[in-house]
């Protein structure tokens, strides 16, 4: 089993080591999380890499990786667990077959582990030879309000009560990374027992680090290009800010295209692989794009010299 990092340095490099470049405040918010034992509450813009700790972690550590992806009905059969009923019920039907329908110990055996259907929640509960698991509960301001409530009891003491079992209790905590992309706030309760980072858009350095070291087919002019233009993007006022992963995906999109350099067609092009509303494209495409085109020589050049 890989032991956890022993310093901030040491969790930057051990996230380095799966393609993940932190930033200083981020490998001090990961340190913690690890070095506490503390679910880390990672919020921000979507795309840009808070899901991507959860499996950088579990790769760089060789853990399992659980993840449970909120969505609005979320609820605890979903998330934890549940019955299985057809299982249940065809143990009624062959006690019946039998006679042996004795109430009691009929109902002691359909709540039995044999019919206890296990979801991420309460599989990050439970011993594994590589080491507690990685439980990545996604999105969590996409489920409801009231399914915060069924977190607590896991993110304060890492159980899960099932009324008809009893407590169960991880014996080694999981690491527990929350997403969310703020389109709601968090409840209090949750982020008391959480270490909170807010992770925003990267530098243009850290960027194009990112994006050579995720694309590294790339040409390293085409690269600078690339992360100069997202980032005048970001300073306009659009429907949907471009993340990281756009810039990724946009500098993949245009290695395939075996491209070497950016130039009014090529964006107009393949700009859908960046921004995702008609709007925005609309607005960026044609002379806005030669536009910013013009400026990104010159801050493309500047990245490269820093």
């Amino acid at each position: 089993m890989i032991e956890l990092p022993k310093g901030i340095d040491a969790t930057a490099q051990l996230l380095g080591q799966a393609d993940y470049l932190p930033d200083r405040r981020l490998a001090t918010a990961v340190f913690l999380a690890l070095s506490l034992g503390r679910p880390l509450l990672l919020e921000g813009e979507p795309g840009t890499g808070k899901t991507e700790v959860a499996k950088a972690l579990a790769s760089a550590l060789g853990r399992q990786l659980l993840r449970l992806q909120c969505y609005e009905g979320l609820d605890l059969a979903s998330a934890a667990y549940e019955w299985n009923y057809a299982g249940q019920l065809l143990e009624i039907r062959l006690a019946e077959a039998t006679q042996a329908a004795e109430r009691e110990r009929l109902v002691q055996s359909l709540y039995d582990e044999r019919f206890l259907i296990r979801r991420p929640l309460l599989q990050s509960l439970e011993p594994d030879p590589a080491g507690p698991p990685v439980l990545l509960i996604d999105e969590l301001d996409r489920a409801d309000e009231p399914f915060e409530a069924f977190l607590l009891e896991l993110l304060s003491d890492f159980q899960i009560t099932i009324p008809e079992l009893g407590t169960r209790r991880a014996l080694s905590p999981p690491i527990v990374i929350l997403t969310s992309n703020r389109t709601r706030e968090i409840h209090d309760a949750v982020k008391r027992r959480c270490i909170y980072h807010w992770v925003g858009f990267p530098d243009a350095q850290r960027e194009l680090d990112i994006v050579r070291r995720r694309v590294p087919d790339i040409e390293a002019a085409l690269a600078s290009q690339v992360v100069a233009f997202v980032q005048k993007l970001r300073e306009m006022e659009l429907f949907k800010l471009p993340g990281v992963a756009e810039s990724i995906e946009w500098s993949r999109a245009l290695a395939a295209l075996d491209a070497v350099s950016l130039d009014p067609s090529m964006v107009d092009d393949t700009l859908g692989v960046v921004l995702k509303y008609q709007d925005d494209l609309e607005r960026v495409r044609g002379e806005q794009a030669a536009t910013i085109l013009a400026d990104v020589s010159t801050c493309a050049d500047a990245v490269d010299d820093a």
